[in-house]
């Protein structure tokens, strides 16, 4: 079989090539269930027979709003074969967003996980004018189950669903999703087949994963196409996928599957980190020695370069001392991990290549599919300075004001009902990211900020506040952060603060951690204005931060500070802690 060119072929496709033993599997009630090859091909064909019977026509939306396990896969393949549009939802977002988005999309039948989605779902039907029926995955009263869908088919069903498959065309469309934004309605990224495929075909071109044998564990969500271009090229590669129970199980799921390799966001691995380090500062004498003398080296780490023979030594046994229990705790197989959603911190891509972890930057937008470049896991192509070198079929090139523009199969159709938007945003064939970066002569990106989240200060001095975040981020004390100060006199910062090494550092200095007013405690600020500092002297006088405050409160999806893939809603905080910023600025 040639490979595929629409996206329902893959299964078909990993049944000739591999024929897995475990395609898909998940937890109920507390045990592994898994899928082979044949048999999810089996449950997508019998799902797709039941849409049909339930009227789906060629084009018609379906939407699916759930956590990460084997129903998303199995309702995504079948509403592919009956020439369906997939239209994806976050399981966090309003009733208000669900109603918008059933609207807008024209929405003909929904999937829903669970109770709480379903409740939300139905409210957001009981406001339009037409009832639009929804299947649940798990069991609830009075509730259709989705398994009720289920048919054998029969040959004027089958004949149908192959009539069907065979008039899709690589540039039809295959999915509309509506990107969480950080501001105003979402907008519908229509992506077809071809978009989605060139795209998961490239980036399993960089995987070092052995194919038909390897397995991945999945928790990022489905609805983004960060993940859901992964599940693709897996399909590709022959990987059996696990689905993590939720993100509080992912250390026990790794223990589990022990994959060997997973995508995630930067948040995740700096949570790792501080943990580790977290164990290192409460060690002491030669332990805690030899576990900071391990730390320091690998901050320091460049895999394209041979730093020397003693150095190459001593990371040997750093590695077998030290970074062993880390590769230990994320499974022991782990060959590399793809990062991507925002940008990670150049620090922590430098002592997890030192652990012998290789994380795999990527760059992309919805609008991309997602990727743009990505990382490569190799020795003396590594640059972990930049992101990584351009994806096949991709190209970029650097407007005069430094946004990343790019071109190639991968990028979207437009978005849905909105031509005037999709026209902001498209030059002829290039696309405008909203990025500002730098290519290198060898087709490395590097991105440097949010084009429209730099701003002037009343100096004139323009501040690019996402790389001034990223070096505060470093600090184990300081888990989130947001500059400010357009039109002001001077940067300023909210800083969020990592109560766990809150905690840890208040035991170690003597200092109450039960006390209610803790963060106004006048040791902790101290040590908070030194992190700070520390910061500061990586920028240039304007860029620095003059003032901060500590927020009381964790920002969060369900709180409104973040969107689903953990990127600040600046605005939003803006707005929430107004009289904070006014405080700042009351000089």
């Amino acid at each position: 079989m040639e490979y595929p060119t629409r996206l329902f072929e893959l299964l078909p496709y990993q049944l000739e090539k591999f024929d897995l033993e475990v395609c898909l599997a998940d937890k109920k009630d507390g045990e592994w269930q898994k899928h082979t090859t044949q048999e999810v091909i089996d449950i997508c064909n019998r799902l797709s027979f039941g849409l049909l019977a339930k009227g789906i026509a060629p084009g018609e939306k379906v939407a699916i709003i759930s956590e990460n396990r084997t129903e998303w896969n199995f309702a995504d393949i079948a509403i592919q074969q009956c020439a369906g549009i997939g239209v994806p939802m976050y399981p966090t977002i309003s009733t208000d967003d669900y109603a918008y988005i059933f609207e807008h999309s024209e929405t003909r039948l929904v999937f829903v996980a669970n109770e709480d989605i379903y409740k939300r779902a139905r409210a957001a039907v009981d406001r339009l004018p037409d009832d639009i029926p929804i299947y649940s995955f798990n069991k609830i009263d009075s509730v259709e189950h989705w398994s009720a869908l289920l048919q054998e088919g029969s040959e004027e069903a089958k004949a149908e669903v192959e009539n069907r498959k065979a008039g899709i065309a690589e540039n039809d469309l295959a999915t509309i999703i509506y990107t969480s934004g950080t501001t105003g309605r979402p907008k519908g990224v229509m992506l077809s087949h071809k978009n989605i495929l060139s795209n998961s075909r490239a980036v399993a071109q960089r995987a070092g994963y052995e194919h038909g044998k390897d397995r991945v564990l999945s928790f990022l969500p489905l609805c983004h196409i960060f993940e859901r271009t992964a599940i693709y090229f897996y399909f590709q590669l022959g990987l059996g996928i696990y689905y993590a129970e939720s993100l509080e199980t992912i250390s026990a799921n790794l223990q589990e599957i022990k994959p060997h390799g997973f995508n995630t966001v930067p948040r995740l691995i700096e949570k790792v980190y501080d943990k580790i380090m977290e164990k290192g500062y409460a060690l002491s004498g030669a332990k805690k020695s030899l576990f900071f003398w391990a730390v320091n080296m690998g901050l320091t780490y460049d895999p394209d370069k041979n730093i020397g023979g003693f150095y190459n030594w001593k990371l040997k046994m750093a590695r077998k001392l030290i970074f062993s229990k880390w590769q230990a705790a994320l499974g022991g197989n782990i060959k590399h991990i793809i990062v991507g959603a925002s940008a990670i911190q150049n620090r922590l891509k430098r002592v997890f290549w030192a652990a012998d972890i290789k994380i795999m930057e990527g760059y992309g937008l919805t609008e991309t599919s997602p990727g743009v470049c990505i990382g490569l896991p190799l020795a003396g192509q590594a640059k972990l300075d930049f992101v990584g070198p351009l994806l096949e079929g991709v190209d970029v090139k650097i407007a005069e004001d430094g946004e990343v523009l790019v071109k190639g199969p991968n990028v979207m159709q437009g978005y849905f009902k909105a031509p005037e938007k999709t026209a902001e945003v498209m030059t002829g064939d290039w696309f405008h990211t909203g990025d500002i970066g730098v290519l290198s002569s060898d087709n490395y990106l590097k991105i440097t900020d949010r084009k429209k989240e730099m701003f002037k200060t009343s100096g004139g001095k323009y501040i690019a506040p996402q790389v001034i975040e990223n070096k505060l981020k470093e600090s184990i004390m300081i888990e989130q952060a947001m500059v400010i100060g357009e039109n002001k006199k001077f940067p300023a910062g909210l800083l969020v603060l990592n109560m766990d090494a809150v905690n840890s550092w208040c035991e170690r200095h003597g200092v109450d951690k039960n006390d209610s007013a803790l963060l106004k405690n006048t040791s902790l600020v101290s040590k908070i204005e030194e992190e700070v500092s520390a910061a500061n002297k990586n920028f240039g006088q304007w860029e620095q931060i003059k003032k901060f405050e500590i927020m009381e409160e964790a920002w969060g999806i369900d709180t409104g500070e973040l969107t689903p893939t953990l990127k600040l809603k600046r605005r939003i905080i803006k707005q929430k802690y107004g009289d904070v910023i006014e405080k700042i600025y009351d000089v």
